[in-house]
């Protein structure tokens, strides 16, 4: 018992150690307040967008891309129909995107699908000579000024930017609830925070921006690891390429309702986070010691303790525990420390997730009951990470994609109508 109480006690310092920067986080926004934009160019874009059977959702992205208050002559679409079945290749282009097919089963995911789309624009529409690239997802809405507000921040001289990842069906259930509320977690007290602290911000799954010249002295999109957004934040923070934050470009992302497939989703991140700690995790620590850099450390915090503590702490109490029933000791004795811990942890959690409802309550795109409820199915959510970690550890995981059906125009997310979802 004593053994089993110690090592969670050592757990929960060394977590608290690792994380406690991020109270201040939570304080940032109250207390300072962003710069003023320098003088805003024009800059022409164009716009990536890797589809895979994505033919339910795409025509409504592609709607709000078109309807942007960005000059539409600077904008252009392309998408990538990536090994479709489906007829995602025909909207996509019969709402205006320029639509390239690609068919590989051997280099599947993301990433292999943005470096086959920047590699066919630089060898067809290399005369467009666009500054900057958005990346969104097929399912993604965007509101009206999203480009026009990132546009302000780019001129700033940010090379990448990421923007404030809202919720197109947060009121489904717990599981699109959590995911929601950990995004607008994410976005107001860690990338905002960052962003009004001067240091570098992280790249979170879509909805971002980079310059020509960082695709460029890479050689294209050259990340193709399991959580490819993490590989290139990590990458370009190793680089000295600070990533900016626009809080006020806002886009709207659909998260998963079923359980299976929110589970492999998350085995896909919590295997990419150990893949990104391989090749990166060295690197990053250099850097924080040698170069003293807080943006590294702060990348090192956000994929390293929590996968590994998680692991070791579920490894040291199940041995301790099936030692202590062995030796005729009880189970309950030895469960007693897991259970004060989980309490402890479901309070932090809950209050986490309080706080982000609080101050993104307008942003949140439910009832208000909904909005209370998911405050407490939310620690709820985020333990179902412990055994996906732990899981993930061992296990070989391949990228799966995530059905998306939630054909909802950008005025349904935004307005409490009643939406019949077609399926």
């Amino acid at each position: 018992m004593e053994i089993i109480k110690s090592i969670n006690y050592l757990i929960a310092v060394i977590f608290c150690i690792c994380y406690s920067y991020q109270i201040i986080y939570i304080l940032i926004p109250f207390i300072l307040k962003p710069k003023k934009h320098k003088s805003i160019k024009k800059n022409k874009y164009a716009v990536l967008i890797s589809a895979r059977n994505e033919e339910k959702v795409i025509a409504n992205l592609i709607e709000t891309i078109k309807k942007q208050d960005y000059p539409q002559k600077l904008i252009k679409i392309f998408v990538v129909a990536d090994n479709c079945t489906d007829n995602t290749a025909q909207i996509a282009k019969d709402a205006g995107a320029i639509v390239f097919e690609r068919f590989n089963k051997n280099q599947v995911g993301k990433g292999y699908a943005l470096d086959f789309l920047l590699q066919k624009i630089q060898k067809e529409y290399s005369k467009e000579k666009f500054d900057g690239y958005f990346v969104f997802d097929a399912d993604n809405l965007l509101r009206p000024n999203y480009i026009t507000e990132m546009n302000k921040t780019f001129s700033d001289g940010y090379e990448v930017i990421t923007s404030y990842r809202n919720s197109k069906n947060y009121g489904d259930n717990w599981i699109s609830a959590g995911y929601a509320l950990w995004f607008l977690r994410e976005s107001k007290f860690l990338n905002e925070s960052r962003m009004l602290l001067g240091t570098s911000c992280a790249v979170s799954g879509t909805g971002f921006l980079f310059s020509n010249k960082v695709i460029q002295r890479y050689g294209g999109w050259k990340f193709f690891l399991l959580t490819e957004d993490i590989e290139f934040s990590v990458n370009n923070i190793i680089n000295d390429v600070k990533i900016g934050y626009c809080g006020t470009a806002i886009l709207y992302d659909e998260q998963p309702i079923k359980f299976s497939q929110s589970w492999n989703q998350r085995m896909r991140w919590a295997k990419g986070y150990l893949q990104v700690i391989k090749k990166y995790g060295l690197k990053l620590a250099k850097k924080s010691i040698f170069d003293l850099s807080f943006s590294a450390f702060d990348m090192t915090m956000v994929m390293m303790p929590a996968v590994i503590l998680t692991v070791v702490g579920i490894v040291c109490n199940i041995s301790i525990s099936t030692l202590s029933l062995i030796a005729g000791k009880g189970l309950w004795v030895s469960l007693e420390s897991i259970l004060e811990f989980t309490k402890n942890s479901y309070l932090m959690m809950y209050v986490i997730g309080l706080l982000t409802t609080i101050t993104e309550w307008k942003q949140i795109h439910t009832t208000t009951l909904k909005k209370i409820l998911y405050t407490f199915t939310f620690p709820l959510f985020m333990a179902t990470y412990i055994p996906i970690s732990f899981v993930a550890f061992f296990k070989k995981v391949e990228w799966k994609p995530i059905e998306h059906t939630k054909v909802k125009t950008l005025d349904e997310v935004v307005t409490k109508k009643k939406i019949a979802i077609k399926q």
